[in-house]
């Protein structure tokens, strides 16, 4: 690729000629503050924080501003510093300042550029613009009093997702951003994913909370609470408490569900060992028996959203189990609760994820039985977090502790469902064995594993050739399946995720500051993570779980048994796009 040469605050810098100024700045190690830009998502220019000297006429935004042979840049003169720093006041002067309440105090890009500049004084300061705070999803809260209409959950929903849900209405000073005919979210296509709140810089968007519930259940005599864990937040919760990004934390998770008082601590690795099983038999059954290919996996809520919203037609092809945490709540409130003698009504099961699509999925009506949710409440890794912080519990210092028997056990095919490609790996893993007879010697399927879009492969099950394919984010999905749809792709099996990268980048995951995501890549440092863990346990296939064969011994009878799609399987249904 070509070169060019430039200097920036008389550093001589040598970068390709595609780079904009702001990439050339921070290869060089000097930061030009942004609020609009979003790597590999949106160059946009909007938020003016990112000016430079030398680029033209007068103050250029760094961010679309192409490098050129002999530029001479500048980023740090009286003129820059207080530009910005008049735009910084401007943006304050419409804005919700109760940093205190807020609930990404500290956390906030907007705030941190503030206190580097010393904003103290509000010199445009003036009546707000009135909003509403739209709280209707059981998902995702707006709070436009703090939007400083970066566009960010915009870019991210549009061109990422493919989704459309928000979009800027109006102009002026009545920009604002909203959903169509000023709906609420809950009304709009939104699929309740959270990459909108991930993007955000300030408070804008935020998860539903979901701890006081948690809290008063804790709080209860009479009720017996157990917690669960997605594989995902193990990998992701201690940077909430200032450890490097991807540092596995299982053992010390454990050992926090334990110090806050639930009553059973168990593992979602467990239901997910258990769902590979049920979702490997039934693609047999479909291989063999002429049912509706390709089967497609139902683990991600973001996902399931997607397809009922957008292609409902494929939703013969979806598989019947529920996700990995919904079977485990579901257990418990059947086989746990008989085994130990307890009312299930009095139970009350919470699982923490990494992902706020589970809040909504966790209503559904197709996910209960006996007038009972499978999964009562659903907190995010941040929440969590939060609880901990709450509670006075030192994380960093916790000794490692196991999860509980019963539905504590897991493999390695279990951790790896918290990164895309995982769950296929994980299956076939198992489906190979059962399908052949023969053991799988290197149940590393490099071939299925990676963080691109859409990855394909064929696997040889007993001289039959399966067609695989693994998408991530909806976006990706979107392409997948509009070839299938065309008729220029034929597989048997697919993965999809509805988070880019799988669960370890889910809509309740830490959030990253915009600029940390120029030098870091959370998808790739948590994804390690979890293959990590998965290499060090003892037994990497879900059908060796021992706990698992117990539980079909005692309880369920067999994979796919009439007593197992009772209690593991449901149903999808279209949903209209505006509600």
């Amino acid at each position: 690729m070509d070169k060019v040469n430039l200097t920036i605050d008389g550093i001589k810098v040598t970068v390709p000629a595609d780079y904009t100024v702001l990439e050339a700045a921070r290869e060089a190690g000097i930061n030009i503050p942004t609020l609009c830009y979003l790597k590999d998502v949106q160059e946009l220019g909007a938020c003016r924080m990112c000016l430079v000297e030398g680029g033209g006429r007068g103050l250029q935004a760094a961010c679309v501003l192409p490098v050129s042979e002999g530029m001479n840049i500048k980023t740090n003169t009286p003129t820059i510093r207080k530009a910005r720093r008049i735009n910084l006041e401007l943006l304050l002067s419409n804005h919700n300042r109760e940093c205190t309440g807020c609930i990404r105090n500290r956390n906030c890009e907007l705030q941190q550029l503030s206190n580097e500049y010393g904003v103290r004084d509000f010199p445009y300061d003036g009546p707000k613009t009135e909003s509403e705070i739209d709280d209707i999803s059981p998902s995702i809260v707006r709070d436009n009093s703090k939007c400083i209409l970066c566009r960010r959950c915009i870019a991210v929903c549009n061109d990422v997702q493919n989704i459309g849900a928000i979009n800027v209405i109006k102009r002026g000073m009545k920009t604002h951003v909203g959903s169509v005919f000023e709906k609420p979210l809950a009304s709009s296509p939104c699929i309740a994913c959270g990459q909108c709140i991930i993007a955000c810089p300030t408070g804008a968007l935020h998860e539903k909370d979901s701890t006081k519930a948690v809290w008063e259940a804790l709080s209860n005599p009479d009720l017996h609470v157990v917690v669960q864990p997605a594989p995902a937040v193990r990998a992701a919760l201690g940077e909430e408490f200032g450890l490097p990004v991807g540092t596995r934390v299982t053992g010390k998770l454990a050992a926090a569900l334990r110090r806050l008082g639930f009553d059973k601590v168990f593992d979602t690795d467990f239901a997910a060992d258990l769902t590979i099983i049920e979702e490997g038999y039934e693609l047999i059954d479909r291989l063999t028996n002429n049912g509706v290919l390709p089967m497609i996996t139902s683990c991600s809520p973001g996902w399931i959203n997607f397809c009922e919203t957008f292609y409902p037609e494929f939703i013969p092809n979806l598989s019947s189990c529920k996700s990995p945490h919904e079977m485990g709540g579901a257990l418990v409130k059947s086989y746990y609760a008989e085994k130990n003698g307890i009312d299930p009504k009095k139970i009350y099961m919470v699982s923490v994820m990494p992902c706020t699509a589970k809040k909504y999925e966790a209503q559904r009506s197709e996910l209960s039985r006996d007038d009972m949710q499978d999964v009562d409440a659903v907190i995010t890794t941040r929440e969590l977090a939060a609880m901990i912080r709450t509670a006075g519990i030192d994380f960093v210092r916790l000794p490692d502790e196991d999860f509980d028997d019963l539905m504590g056990e897991s493999t390695g095919a279990a951790v790896i469902f918290g990164v895309t490609g995982g769950v296929m790996e994980a299956a076939l893993r198992t489906v190979y064995e059962v399908v052949t007879g023969k053991e799988l010697n290197n149940v590393n399927l490099t071939s299925v594993r990676g963080l691109e879009g859409v990855r394909e492969a064929e696997v040889d099950l007993d001289g039959r050739t399966v067609r695989i394919a693994v998408a991530n984010g909806t976006g990706n999905a979107s392409r997948l399946l509009e070839s299938i749809k065309a008729g220029e792709k034929q597989y048997d099996f697919i993965e999809i995720m509805g988070c880019p990268g799988g669960c370890i980048t889910g809509g309740g995951q830490p959030i990253i500051n915009a600029t940390e995501l120029c030098y870091i890549n959370p998808k790739e440092l948590r994804a390690k993570a979890l293959y990590t863990e998965d290499e060090a346990k003892t037994i990497r296939k879900s059908h060796q779980n021992k706990s698992v064969k117990k539980l079909y011994d005692e309880f369920l009878g067999s994979p796919n048994s009439h007593k197992a799609h009772e209690l593991l399987h449901t149903h999808y249904k279209p949903r209209a796009k505006y509600r």
